[in-house]
């Protein structure tokens, strides 16, 4: 059965500075246990915020190294979803659910691929 991660993608501007509320992560507690349940979900985590992150490149045969937080970026990765699901369509509920859990403040995208194996 196909593995797909999803990408959780926040901007930081619509986010509390806060974090999340408590009623969201009650909410997010119910789908992660449900999708445990349902024997799809592999890992996930959410991500410390981009202030907290460090930017390693590769360009033009140099290394560059830029500390968050990463003010060009609307959007920043803060967290991961890795599931085993029988399809794409499956991920993308699985997906959508997630993305449902959250308060109408927050501005957040999932970018869900499957994982290459071999």
């Amino acid at each position: 059965m196909p593995r797909y991660m999803s990408l959780v993608r926040i901007d930081e501007t619509t986010a509390p500075p806060e974090g999340p509320s408590p009623e969201l992560m009650e909410r997010m507690g119910e789908l992660i246990e449900e999708i445990t349940k349902a024997g799809v979900m592999l890992d996930t985590a959410g991500l410390t915020p981009s202030a907290q992150g460090t930017r390693v490149r590769w360009e033009g045969g140099k290394v560059s190294v830029t500390d968050g937080p990463f003010t060009e970026s609307k959007e920043v990765i803060g967290g991961y979803v890795i599931m085993q699901c029988k399809d794409q369509a499956e991920a993308m509920e699985w997906a959508k659910r997630f993305l449902k859990v959250h308060e109408e403040h927050w501005t957040v995208t999932c970018e869900v691929r499957e994982i290459a194996e071999g």
